[in-house]
């Protein structure tokens, strides 16, 4: 008959054998995201065409952007781009409406920053955000979206607080 040990299981010898479970298990849902076909650039891709229309003085204006609408694309937004499309921006899409703040931490572009509430209406504009500083950029109004465009884009187009924005998402 085989004899049972039991070993008294230090919890040292625990923590080790969690940090491997996490490992193995971040491992293994690469693989399986993998094998399921999931690709990170079909989304990138679905959102390419995705645009939002900005009416100003001197008209109508189609911004391309690239949607920013989880925690990770948020925190990354527009850091370490060069340059920025004279038609292109950033929408950043929060879950809920609040008092938002940007920095501009390794972000080498200067940028106009537009606060957007629930009604897609302009609450407050940030313009020419300097680049590569940590001062917090806001509005006094809480905001469910913030579109970043290049900065000047707001000047030039006369883009003013309580103008309608135009929404184009593709899901």
């Amino acid at each position: 008959m085989d004899k049972i040990v039991k070993k008294k299981v230090k919890h040292t010898d625990m923590a080790e054998f969690k940090g491997k479970i996490k490992v193995l298990s971040m491992l293994a849902g690469g693989f399986f995201s993998a094998a399921c076909g999931h690709n990170h650039n079909a989304k990138s891709q679905a959102i390419s065409s995705a645009y939002v229309s900005l009416q100003g003085a001197t008209g109508e204006h189609k911004i391309t952007v690239e949607v920013a609408d989880t925690m990770t694309s948020r925190a990354r937004g527009l850091m370490h781009r060069k340059e920025l499309g004279s038609d292109k921006g950033m929408l950043f899409i929060f879950p809920s409406t609040a008092l938002r703040s940007f920095w501009m931490k390794n972000t080498h572009i200067p940028l106009d920053m537009l606060f957007i509430d629930e009604s897609q209406t302009i609450v407050g504009i940030v313009e020419n955000a300097e680049p590569e500083t940590l001062t917090p950029r806001k509005v006094d109004t809480p905001s469910r979206y913030v579109l970043e465009v290049n900065g000047g884009f707001c000047a030039e187009h006369k883009i003013l607080p309580g103008s309608q924005v135009e929404f184009h998402l593709q899901h």
